[in-house]
């Protein structure tokens, strides 16, 4: 193990991104492959996951984002500690509010008819649950992608390894949440696994893009990292809590909000 951490080290903080991202990928497939077996999972199950992941994502984008954005931003004399962590958070979720309104897409378990975004009837109901969850999973291979890129000189590996950790293990439930909807609408096994794992596919490509850009442009770290912070905190708050509560199961997945909560921050203090 102490063999495969020194390699894992010694790589490109890039290629470090990609293989982070291509696990948190791989996580959504898995999710995505109980399809295979089954067709129906009780609501309860997936509502708590759900409350789960959004518990994940919420200690992710507070330890392993904001908090080390306002350690680097202590170092700026010109500006308050507050203020990068401040205004990269609120531009990353109005980022996502932009693609919210944009992107064509429909959460899962909606109606046809509450499709979102610009001309949402021109689109198969596969493409726009796959772009839903896609939706959701930018964020989070940009935050990946930035922790990584922010380790080599600042913050340090351990903690963007917890993020891709967490991050992988919230990833269960999204995949679940496009594959077996697809199932019960008549697709068959594998076109509903091929579309679930799919929506985790943007991963890889932003964590690449998000670990060039704070490499290239290291005074602007703290914004990035609170700028995925800030689109994280938005789709968890926009989609994911309201998704794993609209089925009536309110306390069950605020339980289960904690525990994921709990569970990424034993991560982010043991690994960090």
């Amino acid at each position: 193990m102490d063999e495969l951490y020194s390699y894992f080290a010694g790589l490109h903080h890039v290629a470090q991104a990609l293989i982070g991202t291509v696990f948190t990928w791989g996580m959504t497939a898995v999710g995505a492959a109980v399809v295979l077996w089954t067709r129906k999972v009780r609501q309860r199950f997936l509502d708590a996951m759900l409350g789960f992941a959004g518990g994940v994502m919420i200690a992710a984008s507070f330890w392993s984002l904001l908090s080390p954005a306002v350690a680097l931003s202590e170092g700026m004399r010109a500006l308050p500690a507050w203020f990068p962590a401040a205004l990269g958070f609120a531009l990353g979720g109005l980022f996502m509010l932009g693609v919210d309104k944009l992107l064509p897409h429909l959460h899962p378990n909606a109606k046809l008819k509450d499709a979102e975004g610009i001309n949402p009837a021109a689109w198969k109901r596969s493409t726009l649950l796959v772009l839903a969850i896609t939706l959701h999973n930018i964020p989070e291979g940009l935050a990946v992608g930035v922790s990584f890129g922010a380790h080599a000189d600042q913050i340090g590996l351990n903690p963007a390894i917890a993020l891709a950790i967490g991050m992988g293990i919230q990833n269960l439930p999204e995949g679940l949440a496009v594959s077996l909807p697809l199932r019960s609408v008549g697709y068959s096994r594998t076109k509903s696994f091929w579309f679930g794992q799919m929506s985790g596919m943007v991963e890889p490509v932003a964590a690449v893009l998000g670990a060039l850009a704070v490499a290239q442009l290291e005074p602007l770290l703290p914004y990035a990292l609170s700028f995925a912070a800030g689109a994280m905190i938005f789709v968890t708050v926009e989609e994911v809590i309201p998704g794993a509560q609209e089925n009536g199961h309110k306390d069950l997945a605020a339980v289960s909000l904690m525990a994921g909560f709990v569970l990424m921050t034993i991560l982010d203090v043991a690994l960090g």
